[in-house]
């Protein structure tokens, strides 16, 4: 079930999410209000036909399935799965009755998603974008450091609902000793192996997010038990705060800050310089 706040429901006002609900619900609205249905499907009654009826109601099937499968639980992220569906059903449903209304639909939609794409994480993005090589660098370089890191790819509709959440979450407990970090299994694989994530069409492990503490990784998100059988965990703010206990490691590092280094004399000298 989808989880419905009051900061989705302001979001859901941007003209992608306007346009977006208009364009799933287009086929449905001019097959059965009038003149819509007279005028464009050369019919006397406004109703749907078996086929018609049949198209819907598999897509409801699968909007439920995929959304189940994939562990959607906040609206936004619902929704955009729902009207994806939807659109792929109207562009069947329009061909099935004129091949003309089918492509006119098709360059409406692809306009759409370049005139009105999806809008990204509104503020200062604390999400530092790791490569290769860099990732364990870092992770080592400062060992009073803790990391949250996230391991996704970019054809994951998991990994892609949960970027906002995390970066929202980077936002609020980003501190000095408390980073947070992302990563592309896509584009680095070894990375993912390094670190047991399967990056197969199929996994369940994407996305994937490890604390690391000391320079160790000491907790991540989803995880198997004892039989290696994959946990299923939904990505949530409420789930992700308190799977990695962010409120206590966050009082505990803002508690002990990194110490700055003190500038002797001469350096401040050469400094002013």
């Amino acid at each position: 079930m989808a989880v419905v706040t009051f900061e989705e429901l302001k979001s859901l006002l941007h003209p992608h999410y306007i346009v977006n609900i208009i364009l799933a619900a287009l086929f449905v609205v001019l097959r059965l209000v009038q003149p819509f249905c007279s005028l464009l499907f050369l019919t006397d009654s406004c109703e749907l036909d078996f086929r018609e009826t049949e198209i819907l109601t598999f897509l409801a099937v699968i909007v439920l399935f995929r959304t189940r499968k994939t562990g959607v639980t906040r609206l936004v992220p619902y929704i955009s799965t729902a009207c994806m569906y939807a659109k792929v059903a109207n562009i069947l449903l329009f061909f099935y009755n004129d091949p003309r209304m089918g492509i006119l639909y098709i360059v409406i939609c692809l306009v759409q998603m370049m005139v009105l794409p999806e809008p990204s994480f509104k503020g200062v993005d604390h999400v530092i974008y790791f490569n290769e090589t860099d990732l364990d660098e870092e992770i080592q370089r400062d060992k009073r450091v803790v990391w949250l890191v996230t391991f996704y790819a970019v054809w994951s509709p998991s990994s892609v609902n949960f970027a906002p959440v995390f970066s929202e979450l980077a936002s609020k407990y980003t501190l000095d000793n408390l980073k947070f970090g992302k990563i592309d299994v896509t584009r680095f694989p070894k990375v993912a192996e390094a670190h047991h994530i399967s990056t197969s069409t199929l996994t369940r492990q994407l996305p994937t997010v490890i604390m690391f503490k000391g320079g160790k990784p000491i907790r991540r998100r989803p995880t198997v038990d004892s039989n290696s059988k994959l946990i299923r965990f939904a990505f949530t703010p409420e789930n992700v705060i308190n799977a990695f206990d962010l409120n206590n490691v966050h009082k505990e590092c803002k508690e002990n800050p990194i110490k700055k280094k003190k500038q002797s004399g001469d350096e401040v000298k050469k400094k002013d310089e």
